[in-house]
């Protein structure tokens, strides 16, 4: 049995708040610089490289990459033969609140969704914890804007409407959002489970990174379709037409009743945030 103090779970939280905010992950740079190499509409190449100078300066002043510094949410993978010495979700949001503190990042959470008084520091935070074989802890936080987050969708699809009717709802999703979430945009798909757990998978989904396909054949090739026909949309960068509409996106399945086949779409925006660390 390992021993993990909640000063390290805290340390960690706060280091990870304020590298996410900071920092693109590798894999969205690089298929932003993709993008913005394959777009043949000026226009559109010309929003793209705007982008590109954006991260270019956040990274060489130490600054956010987007205004929204989002809600944390923070994803533990908790090895089952982990003891935590002291408050696991305490010490989460300590981290949160240092992390939002220290890297003078935006705070948007309110305590009461109908009374809306900010908290004044992001937390608390929106936590998943996952049990995994092991004595290890693999914390990822992941910044999410309501900008993008505001154009999510859950639907409650028939058996019937199979995988037409999927791909269909995830194309209405993005048509529904156009430009709102500031796209270029990164999707994360859920399929299956229930109406709570489909929601769930979608989130996770964002955290696969985008040049890594879904493990089962069937649902690589899904993803592929899905990119090229909403690539195809029109809407480009910004909303300004082209043909980056999307960078990337994944699926996320898990078995599900008989009778239904729940769906869901988190969208995110270009400035797709995550950052993890092992303890």
């Amino acid at each position: 049995m390992r021993t993990i103090p909640t000063q390290r779970i805290t340390e960690a939280v706060a280091a990870l708040c304020i590298e996410a905010n900071l920092r693109l992950p590798a894999d969205v740079q690089a298929a932003l610089d993709a993008a913005a190499d394959a777009e043949p509409w000026p226009l559109a190449k010309t929003t793209l490289h705007f982008l590109q100078d954006n991260l270019t300066a956040a990274a060489a002043q130490d600054l956010p990459i987007c205004q929204d510094t989002g809600m944390a949410c923070v994803f533990v993978q908790l090895g089952t033969d982990v003891h935590i010495e002291g408050d696991f979700e305490a010490a989460v949001h300590e981290g949160v609140r240092r992390g939002y503190g220290e890297g003078y990042l935006r705070k948007s959470i309110v305590a009461d969704p109908l009374r809306r008084q900010n908290t004044g520091d992001n937390t608390p935070a929106a936590i998943t914890v996952h049990l995994v074989p092991g004595e290890g802890c693999r914390i990822t936080v992941a910044p999410k804007g309501f900008g993008s987050e505001n154009m999510s969708q859950v639907r409650m699809l028939k058996p019937a409407d199979g995988v037409e009717g999927f791909k269909q709802f995830v194309l209405d999703v993005v048509k529904q959002a156009g430009s709102n979430p500031c796209p270029p945009i990164v999707l994360g798909i859920g399929v299956g489970g229930s109406f709570d757990k489909v929601a769930a998978l979608a989130k996770q989904a964002l955290l696969r990174p985008l040049d890594v396909p879904n493990p089962d054949p069937f649902y690589a090739r899904l993803e592929a379709e899905l990119l090229a026909e909403i690539n195809a949309l029109g809407i480009g960068p910004q909303g300004f037409g082209g043909k980056t509409t999307c960078l990337g996106l994944a699926i996320e399945q898990m078995p599900t009743h008989v009778a239904g086949l729940p769906a869901s779409v988190n969208v995110s925006c270009h400035a797709t945030r995550r950052a993890s660390a092992e303890l």
